[in-house]
C-alpha cells in the first residue's frame, strides 16, 4: 500500500508516541482527534493506522475501534524469545563483521548509556539503550536481519520501557551492555551471543514478574 507524505508523517508521529509511552498498550486511538491535530482529512489518518496495524503496533477491533496493541503474557514472552534469538545473532555476526567505526559507535553509545545511568534518568537511559542495541544491529552488516530485528524492537519498546523502570534494572542492564561491548570488541562470538540472549530474556522475565504482581494487586 502506497501512503501519502501526510500519512507517513502521522504514522511516524504515532509510532514515536506509542514507543515513548504517550499511548500505552490498550489505549484507544481516536481518528477524528488525530485528523484534527494534523489538520487533515481522515484518509491519511486511516492509511497511517493501517500501516501501524501491519507493523503490529496497533490492532483494529471491528465495531470498537483501533487500539494500541496489548500483548498477553504468553504473546509477550513468545516475542521476547524470538527477540533474544535475533539480537543474539546480531551480536554474533557483529563479532565477525564489525569495523573499527562500528566499535567506535558502540563505545560511544555505551558511554551515553553510562552517563544516563549515572544521572539516574531512566527515560534517558531507555532512549540510549535503544540506540545501543541498534548500533549492534548495524554492526552485524546484514540488512535483512537488521530490518526484522528493528521491526520487533519497535513492537516491544513500550514493554521494555516499563521494565527498565524496575528497581535495579538500569544498573544491571548497563553491566550487561559493558560485557556485550567487550565481547564484540574482542571478537568473542560465543560470549557475545550468550550474554545478549540472557540480556534480552531477563527483560521479558522481569516484565512477566511485574504483570504477575499487578494481577495480585488487582485481585
Amino acid at each position: 500500500m502506497r501512503t501519502t507524505p501526510t500519512a507517513q508523517r502521522i504514522r511516524l508521529s504515532l509510532e514515536n508516541a506509542i514507543v515513548d509511552g504517550v499511548y500505552a498498550p490498550g489505549d484507544k486511538l481516536n481518528p477524528i482527534r488525530i485528523a484534527a491535530d494534523y489538520e487533515c482529512s481522515r484518509t491519511p489518518v486511516r492509511e497511517a493506522l493501517q500501516a501501524l496495524e501491519a507493523s503490529g503496533l496497533v490492532r483494529v477491533q471491528p465495531k470498537k475501534g483501533t487500539f494500541v496493541t496489548q500483548l498477553s503474557v504468553t504473546e509477550l514472552m513468545e516475542r521476547f524469545e524470538v527477540m533474544a534469538e535475533l539480537e543474539s545473532l546480531c551480536a554474533r555476526l557483529a563479532c565477525r563483521r564489525a569495523t573499527q567505526d562500528d566499535i567506535g559507535a558502540l563505545t560511544a553509545s555505551f558511554q551515553a548509556c553510562y552517563d544516563a545511568a549515572q544521572a539516574r534518568q531512566s527515560d534517558r537511559y531507555y532512549a540510549e539503550n535503544t540506540l545501543f542495541h541498534q548500533a549492534i544491529y548495524r554492526a552485524a552488516h546484514n540488512e535483512f536481519l537488521e530490518a526484522e530485528t528493528l521491526c520487533l524492537q519497535t513492537v516491544l519498546q513500550p514493554y521494555r520501557r516499563r521494565q527498565l523502570r524496575a528497581q535495579g534494572r538500569v544498573r544491571d542492564s548497563l553491566g550487561e551492555h559493558r560485557l556485550i561491548l567487550q565481547a564484540i570488541a574482542a571478537g568473542n562470538s560465543a560470549d557475545a551471543a550468550r550474554i545478549m540472549q540472557d540480556h534480552v530474556l531477563v527483560q521479558g522475565e522481569g516484565f512477566r514478574d511485574m504483570i504477575a504482581a499487578l494481577t495480585v494487586a488487582k485481585g
